[in-house]
Order: structure tokens, then C-alpha cells, then sequence
């Protein structure tokens, strides 16, 4: 810790005030705070050393006036500060961020990706929360309950359960790792607006790999990806992919070819391309869909959708199926979103080569016993 941020921390009324009084006098005069003031107030509002209503201002000032690089650093800094990581007892490991408010208008696949890219032999951890805003979509944590995963590992546990060969991915919940974050899902409620948390708490890497960890995330518009690399180096991600995905995930569409953004170590960012129909994929959709019985009213409350459940077992159900050598829409996005992750490790010269492998795995059906195997390991 830096002498200056250790002195913010001294005095938090002054400090936040000092930080509000800045961020939060208009779009016209407000002014950047430094990453040290960032994190010291990212620290207060965690440690519930602030009151409630400076924290809510310190976020939705900085989010109205736009946050600078250093600031969504200090957020991100503040968060890990408070973070739980443990190392796995492998080489390299794959970090799946998916964002955690979930999925609203898609059936997601992306719970499963981790267990598919261990077959493939790329340990992998996904990591979330049961819900959270702006969107209360369904997440990781809500389908793999569904699926028979128990999602309330450790940190350690999870660490444990990627290490062992047999089993190679895992989930970790942010009750777990950042329960001080957890806490605040109510309080994020109520101020509403997509604050810097969003996008920082997906790069906390709160389980890493001995000598690499690689991240795996996706993005809708096209300022993020500037903002997720800058972020994902300073949390210490050795490479990231980010893959302009439906919803804001790591499942690409199905029906088009399209843009994605990667670093690998110490290189710069670069654009690729990628089409699903060089592997074989042909979907009318973008998406997996939702079937309409199930979506979500357009006049429901500010809260979760009442079929979250449901849309959660339903995702299992065609996610353990896919996993089973069944074809569908599902097991496209696996193969897809797995093929683009295995090329980006090196693992093989394209996608297509990618493609291949992963389509035997599937097809095969061997991967539902990797995924048994780390449903019975909680209690086994």
C-alpha cells in the first residue's frame, strides 16, 4: 500500500467528502479523482466506513462524469484489496467472466464452458452471484444449482477441485471470495445505474494458475474493450480474449462473423475475426433462445424475472445434454465459445483446428462424467 493511501484511509469523512465535492458537481465541472483516492473510496464504501449515501454518490458521480483509467483502477484495486485469491495447483488457468447480472434474453451455455475446456485439457474457473442488477438475469451461480453444482465452495475447495485432474474447472461464488462486495447486491439495487463495480468485479481473478492465469470475457459496445484489457493487466492476467458476445457474455452470435479483441502477455491488443460457419455452425439465431412462454414481461418490476428459475433449469437441462453429445443450439455456443478460447491459449494454429477437437469431445459424451464427478466432489 502506498504511504498516500494509507493517509486517505485515516479519515474517511474527509476523504469521501474531499472525493464527492470533486466527482460530483455537474457534467461540466466535475473533476478526475487520482487511483489512490479511487481505491481508498472503494475501500470506505466496502468497509461500510462511509455512510450509505456518500457511497451512492461517490459511484454515480463517478459513473455520470465517466470514470478515467486511473479511477476504474483504484475501483478495481479496492475490490481486490478486499478479495479472498488462492492459487490452484496448476500451471495455467482459464478465468470465464461472465457478467454477473446474467442473462435476460438468451438461454445461457457459458456455465458449462469450464468444464468443457477442462476435458479439453484447459483447467477452467467461472466465478458470479445468485443475482445482482441492473439486469437480475440468470446467472452461473442460478443454473448450475439447477444442474446439481453445489456453487458454495471456498475458495480453497474450488482451488482443490481444479487441481485434481479428474474434475480440472470449478465455481466460485463472490459471497466466498468478497463477501464484503457480496453485501452490497441490496445497496446496488437501489442506486439503479451500472456502476464501476460492474465492470471491475469480473477482473478480480480470485482463483489463479501457478505460472499464468488467462482471462475470458465479452463485451457489447465498443469503448469496453480498451477498458477490460487495461484492467484485466493491471488485476495481472498474463493474456485476455474478449469476445463481442450476446448479452455481454463469452458466447459470440451463432449466425454471423465477428469482432473480438486479445492480448497475449506482453503484446498489445489486437482485433480478430472469426466466423461460426467456418466451423460448421448454422443457426437462424443469434442466440440460443428462450422460448416465449418464458421470457421476461416488459412491464415487470425492477427486480428479478419471476421465470428466472425455471429459465435456469431449462439452461441446465439442455447444457447437460449438450455435454451429453447432443446437437443444439447449445452445444454450438459451447463449441464455438470453447474453439476461440483453445486457438487463443495456443493450443492449436486456428479455429477450425480448435473446432475439430472439441466437436469429437462433444460428440463423444464424455464430458457429463467430468461434470458428475464435480457434483458429487462437495460432498464426496
Amino acid at each position: 500500500m502506498t504511504i498516500l493511501f494509507e493517509k486517505l484511509l485515516e479519515n474517511p469523512e474527509k476523504t469521501m467528502t474531499s472525493i464527492i465535492q470533486r466527482v460530483a458537481t455537474g457534467p461540466q465541472m466535475s473533476k478526475s479523482i487520482s487511483y489512490d483516492e479511487a481505491r481508498a473510496g472503494m475501500h470506505l464504501v466496502l468497509e461500510e466506513l462511509a455512510d450509505p449515501i456518500q457511497s451512492a454518490v461517490f459511484l454515480i458521480g463517478l459513473r455520470v462524469k465517466r470514470e478515467t483509467d486511473d479511477e476504474n483502477k483504484g475501483v478495481l484495486q479496492g475490490i481486490r484489496d478486499n478479495t479472498k485469491t488462492v492459487v490452484a495447483d496448476v500451471d495455467e488457468l482459464v478465468d470465464i467472466a461472465d457478467p454477473y447480472n446474467g442473462y435476460g434474453r438468451s438461454l445461457p451455455s457459458s456455465p458449462f464452458l469450464p468444464v468443457l475446456l477442462a476435458e479439453a485439457g484447459a483447467p477452467a474457473v467461472s466465478h458470479g452471484i445468485e443475482t445482482v442488477g441492473p439486469k437480475f438475469g440468470v446467472t452461473h451461480n442460478q443454473v448450475l444449482q439447477a444442474a446439481g453444482v453445489s456453487v458454495e465452495l471456498t475458495g480453497e475447495e474450488a482451488g482443490k477441485q481444479i487441481s485434481n485432474p479428474e474434475i480440472g474447472w470449478a465455481y466460485v461464488d463472490q459471497r466466498s471470495f468478497c463477501p464484503s462486495l457480496f453485501g452490497l447486491a441490496d445497496f446496488r439495487k437501489r442506486i439503479v445505474k451500472r456502476a464501476a463495480i460492474s465492470t471491475a468485479e469480473v477482473l478480480t481473478g480470485p482463483v489463479r494458475g501457478r505460472k499464468k492465469t488467462h482471462l475470458l470475457t465479452g463485451y457489447v459496445h465498443n469503448e469496453y474493450p480498451p477498458i477490460y484489457t487495461m484492467l484485466a493487466r493491471h488485476s495481472g492476467f498474463d493474456s485476455a480474449l474478449l469476445l463481442r458476445g450476446t448479452e455481454g457474455g463469452v458466447t459470440p452470435s451463432l449466425r454471423k462473423r465477428g469482432e473480438f479483441v486479445r492480448y497475449w502477455e506482453q503484446g498489445e491488443d489486437t482485433v480478430v475475426e472469426a466466423d461460426p460457419a467456418e466451423i460448421g455452425i448454422e443457426q437462424v439465431n443469434r442466440m440460443v433462445p428462450i422460448p416465449p412462454a418464458l421470457l421476461p414481461k416488459k412491464d415487470r418490476e425492477f427486480g428479478p424475472n419471476e421465470n428466472n428459475a425455471e429459465i435456469a433449469k431449462l439452461a441446465a437441462k439442455e447444457g447437460l445434454a449438450a455435454l451429453e453429445g447432443k446437437n443444439s443450439p447449445t452445444s454450438d455456443a459451447l463449441l464455438y465459445s470453447a474453439s476461440l478460447t483453445l486457438w487463443h491459449l495456443g493450443r492449436y494454429d486456428s479455429v477450425p483446428d480448435a473446432a475439430f477437437v472439441v466437436r469429437e469431445i462433444l460428440s463423444s459424451g464424455i464430458t457429463v462424467e467430468r461434470f458428475r464427478r464435480a457434483a458429487g466432489a462437495k460432498n464426496g
